[in-house]
């Protein structure tokens, strides 16, 4: 079965002291990097445009087609803003990464930067991670001692600085144009669009934004070739991705494969759902995407796919959660986030997800009528689409998702008093453990 992954980011994580220079170039590190010294920037575009990868981030927009947007004509200075903030419940890929093997990341830093002809270069991590900003800027140090960075890189009149940035622990400023209100030392908070960053984005300059893990796969795009990661994965979702197991498996973890493959298959290699239970719903990118259920365990994990299926692939960060929980809880739970982490800007957001609150939270204790289920619905469509971005988006997806399939359970609660699932209110759950 192991024989569906694909480790290339992940290979190395098992060295020993992979996080180290030596470690990273004994494997070939920085080779990647003379290549595509070697070739023009525009080269480098292409042959990342032609691999077909697309953003790791969530949103699956096209990288090269991103880098090609910069507009080479603007006397400004052009920048290369890293987003590792990675705060979305469930999403667990980035931080690993950057922690095993935070070289994987600097190399595609310096090529990245390279082909859009960025001469500053900025890493965003969430700020909570010290251990892992430690280990970025310990990796940066080394880069430089080398003369991977600097000036006049091996030769090449190429001059690359890296900036490592702490964040302020707001999930906000994953959203790219609130990433860099927060770079610029202001608060984390989205802006209007137009203008797009590509126009005017760090400092009113060009900026390309990218997520950890697409930033990551640019060395191996370059030292294989296009055509070698375009052999991975599906026609319209080329290439592999690091798939992010939580919850109730038997062995929870990073699964790096190509995209396309099915849960089915993921949850195998995890070992299946713990004993005794089986699958309930889970999310394909993080809590912000609708939720699934077990029909679509043979579904293909690609853009497309997931997006037939109702959903979206996002950060691949799989929760897997089990016939013992309660989706109304963990909904609940899920919304509280988002009202939490809202950023106050706008109406719909600020205003409607503590509303979303209210209206679950009497839900779950079995308070109200089937009509409030509809009202829930009716607050989540005025606030979908009519927010500055897609937190509000995000904290509705997992609402409407689970009353179009647990609607019953829902149901349940009022007709009940109270969550079916609790023990002391319902003899069929009781000894078992009940989560969310």
């Amino acid at each position: 079965m192991t024989d569906v992954l694909t480790p290339v980011l992940t290979d190395n994580w098992g060295d020993e002291r992979a996080w180290t220079l030596a470690s990273y170039a004994a494997r070939g590190g920085y080779t990647a990097l003379d290549k595509a010294l070697s070739m023009t920037p525009d080269a480098v575009i292409a042959e990342v445009k032609d691999s077909g990868l697309r953003g790791r981030g969530g949103a699956g927009f096209p990288t090269g087609m991103k880098w090609g947007f910069i507009p080479q004509d603007n006397p400004k200075p052009k920048y290369l803003v890293v987003n590792a903030d990675e705060s979305e419940p469930g999403t667990c890929k980035d931080i690993p990464l950057m922690m095993a093997s935070p070289h994987t990341l600097v190399e595609g830093v310096i090529i990245s930067s390279y082909a859009i002809r960025a001469n500053k270069a900025f890493i965003y991590i969430r700020g909570e991670v010290l251990h892992v900003i430690r280990r970025v800027q310990r990796a940066v140090e080394e880069a430089y001692a080398a003369g991977h960075l600097g000036t006049d890189i091996h030769g090449s009149g190429f001059d690359l600085d890296i900036v490592v940035h702490a964040g302020a622990g707001a999930y906000i400023c994953g959203e790219e144009t609130a990433l860099l209100e927060g770079l610029e030392g202001r608060r984390g908070q989205p802006r209007l669009r137009p203008p797009f960053p590509a126009v005017a984005g760090l400092y009113a300059s060009p900026t390309v934004i990218n997520n950890v893990e697409s930033i990551a796969s640019v060395p191996s795009i370059i030292g294989h070739g296009q055509q070698w990661f375009a052999s991975m994965g599906t026609e319209k979702s080329k290439g592999f991705g690091i798939f992010s197991l939580s919850g109730h498996v038997q062995t929870p973890g990073q699964y790096e494969a190509p995209l396309g493959i099915t849960l089915r298959t993921l949850i195998d290699l995890a070992g299946g759902v713990r004993e005794g239970h089986e699958l309930k719903f889970w999310t394909p990118g993080g809590s912000s995407t609708p939720l699934l259920t077990a029909e679509h365990l043979d579904m293909p994990l690609d853009f497309e796919g997931v997006g037939a299926a109702g959903s979206m692939l996002g950060t691949r960060a799989l929760q897997i959660f089990d016939d013992t929980t309660c989706v109304v809880r963990a909904t609940l739970r899920w919304t509280e986030f988002y009202k939490h982490e809202s950023c106050g800007k706008c109406t719909p957001c600020r205003e409607g997800t503590w509303w979303l609150v209210q209206t679950l939270t009497a839900l779950e204790k079995g308070q109200g009528t089937e009509a409030d289920l509809d009202l829930l619905l009716d607050q989540c469509d005025n606030i979908l689409g009519r927010s500055f971005c897609a937190l509000a988006d995000g904290a509705v997806s997992p609402i409407m998702s689970s009353i179009k399939y647990f609607r019953d359970e829902y149901v349940a609660h009022l007709t009940e008093g109270g969550c079916p699932f609790d023990p002391a209110r319902s003899t069929a759950w009781a000894g078992q453990e009940v989560t969310a």
